[in-house]
């Protein structure tokens, strides 16, 4: 079976055919998904009854992205309590996607800084690992990793496209990183480079769906079916059988969660 470690079930691309999205990931060895919310986005929440009702395994992660920081100037105080509430609202096994994001200008770098580090400190104290959003901010974005994590800070560089150097920061941290359908493109051949060389036990699987689909589907809506074509690249890629990397995958999947794991499924079918 598959996981996709991060995908947005709950966005409005998939309301009208909700069903349709489940079935066909289902079909396609996918077990279960992270959702991503946004902690501060209600319309998301209310879909997830919905998300429930069509997949009971769907799990979920919640945070307050970088795009939304700016919201919380002068009062980031307010993170923590608008996080926390969402966490239980939900159950959350993890805080996600949070970071920072410098290509986009949707917020001051110094709001996104403070809006982070008080959601790395709340994984910490919840002992919830992190799904890391971050562009064109590597070394600020470790830096803040460090100085609020005290040491105790664990989880997964999501959408991970970086360089060999990049990876390595994330390795020293002790964090996993997640390959998206990227990793299919043509033109990326340096990201494929890269993923060849990492750790096996430090490998991730995402959709990010709805965005992102990898080869064939490109330029279409991604979805957690569309998994399956990321899982045989990156096997193709390793050298190794679809059913072994699909069995790995699923396993580091159950420690990122950590101490929130479920249980590893006994054999791993694509």
């Amino acid at each position: 079976m598959l996981i996709d470690s991060h995908c947005h079930l709950a966005d409005a691309a998939f309301e009208a055919d909700l069903d349709g999205v489940v079935t066909r990931a289902q079909s396609a060895g996918v077990e279960r998904v992270l959702c991503i919310l946004s902690s501060d986005t209600p319309e998301e929440f209310a879909r997830v009854p919905a998300v429930l009702a069509a997949w009971p395994a769907v799990q979920f992660a919640t945070a307050i992205h970088p795009h939304r920081a700016g919201a919380y100037a002068g009062r980031i105080a307010d993170v923590t309590t608008v996080v926390t509430a969402a966490v239980a609202q939900v159950s959350a096994v993890a805080l996600g996607e949070m970071g920072l994001e410098y290509h986009y200008d949707y917020a001051p770098k110094g709001v996104q800084h403070e809006v982070f580090a008080a959601q790395v400190a709340l994984a910490v104290e919840l002992n919830l690992p992190v799904a890391i959003h971050t562009r064109q901010a590597t070394d600020d974005t470790h830096a803040i990793l460090r100085s609020a994590g005290q040491g105790r800070v664990r989880g997964v560089m999501h959408c991970f496209t970086g360089s060999k150097e990049e990876a390595d920061k994330a390795l020293d941290l002790g964090f996993y990183l997640s390959i998206p359908g990227i990793m299919t493109f043509p033109k990326a051949g340096d990201l494929r480079d890269v993923v060849r060389a990492l750790p096996m036990d430090r490998l991730l699987v995402e959709t990010d769906a709805p965005y992102l689909a990898p080869v064939p589907h490109r330029g279409k809506r991604n979805e957690p079916a569309f998994l399956r074509e990321t899982v045989i690249a990156l096997a193709a890629l390793r050298d190794v059988p679809v059913e072994e990397m699909a069995r790995r995958l699923c396993e580091n999947y159950h420690g990122f969660l950590g101490a929130r794991r479920v249980d590893t499924p006994e054999q791993a079918v694509v």
